[in-house]
């Protein structure tokens, strides 16, 4: 509808009040912080709503009476909320919220709070289903820092890439060398393709985790530098955002503004603060795809030597072919066994199951290729 038309208005008054109603039903289904947060966005979309109706009124248009129930679209949500409580519903009242924060922006006749206030109507769900996801989080967190010392946070990815490298390596080179033994060529031309084998799964493991965890850091860079820039262009609107964050916290709006105002008074610390707890980023860890290409090169470089070793010591036209083989064979099933477990302590689904799925699909994987192997090696031969 063009600007000039005085019977947008409408449009908007119904808006705001189809929005308290909504706000003020919903408040009966919850309690403390959440009902005070509610009932203070339905006195804000009140406060709009009257601001409609007075311009109805300066062009003489008579406002309609305000709704007496919710629509249907309005009315399922609040059915929803009921049945499955509010925190089923958070995310569709963000992004409604979110679809009208640019509702006002184009409008000479808004109030210039009204843009910020829809805006903040969307960061308060947002800190809502933040707070959820807190609360969710909150007994795991609890038993890891409160009696289980095994806990370790690996914010590098450096663990996560050696442990796994190691794992990659003895597979994929077991696999590799008892597809070159099952057809039977002697042991220099086994030893060759193993060692081909572990620098060239080395490098492409190093390569690929230093490109993953570059990229991810570029991308929280990015993230943090699009915050520093609301920082400094939009300060009130930030210190609202921290405002309805320590409020979703538990503390009171007083407490809140005083935190907010005090974290606000220095930018270094407000920008740390607005990531780790807006974006869930620490500026000072976001990963070191350096570290990490490291541990991964030497990890696989270390679980694919395990099937290399014995033929290192069984080279010449005559060396035995049985004996390198047999240890090649032993050495890696009890290196899978290890890998599994440790892979097991760590992911926390246990040590006896994880042991025997890296077994499985270790020996399924060589089992395969030396039956490749054989069968190419007998037709060649």
């Amino acid at each position: 509808m063009a600007t000039d038309d005085p019977r947008r208005f409408l449009d908007y008054l119904a808006a705001e009040r189809n929005a308290s109603l909504l706000y003020r039903a919903l408040a009966d289904t919850v309690e403390g912080d959440r009902r005070e947060a509610l009932l203070e966005l339905a006195d804000i979309e009140d406060r709009h709503a009257e601001h409609w109706a007075a311009k109805l009124a300066e062009h003489g248009i008579d406002a309609p009476n305000p709704p007496g129930s919710l629509d249907p679209g309005d009315a399922e949500l609040l059915s929803r909320a009921r049945a499955l409580g509010i925190d089923g519903i958070l995310e569709t009242l963000e992004q409604t919220e979110a679809a009208a924060e640019g509702m006002y922006d184009a409008e000479p006749e808004a109030l210039p709070s009204m843009s910020t206030d829809e805006r903040e109507h969307a960061e308060t769900f947002r800190q809502m289903r933040a707070d959820q996801a807190r609360v969710v989080m909150a007994p795991r967190k609890a038993i890891a820092v409160g009696g289980e010392s095994w806990h370790r946070v690996d914010r590098s990815g450096s663990m996560r890439a050696a442990v796994f490298g190691v794992s990659d390596g003895l597979v994929s080179n077991t696999a590799l060398v008892m597809g070159f033994a099952g057809a039977a060529p002697n042991n220099s031309t086994i030893l060759f393709a193993g060692l081909a084998g572990l620098l060239a799964g080395a490098f492409s493991m190093a390569a690929g985790e230093y490109v993953s965890v570059a990229s991810q850091r570029d991308l929280f860079r990015r993230e943090i530098e699009m915050e520093a820039t609301e920082l400094r262009e939009k300060p009130e609107e930030e210190q609202k955002e921290l405002e309805l964050i320590y409020r979703a916290k538990g503390l009171s709006r007083e407490q809140s503004a005083m935190v907010a105002a005090q974290i606000m008074s220095d930018p270094k610390t407000a920008l740390e603060t607005l990531a780790r707890e807006e974006l869930g980023l620490d500026p000072n860890e976001l990963g070191n795809p350096i570290k990490v290409a490291v541990s991964s090169f030497i990890a696989f470089a270390i679980g694919a030597s395990v099937v290399v070793l014995p033929y290192l010591f069984f080279t010449g036209p005559t060396a035995s072919t049985s004996i390198p083989l047999i240890l090649a064979i032993t050495l890696s099933l009890i290196s899978m066994v290890v890998v599994g477990s440790v892979v097991g302590r760590l992911s926390g689904r246990g040590m006896a199951f994880s042991a025997a799925r890296q077994l499985a699909w270790g020996v399924g994987a060589a089992v395969v290729t030396f039956g490749v192997g054989r069968i190419i090696g007998v037709n060649i031969g």
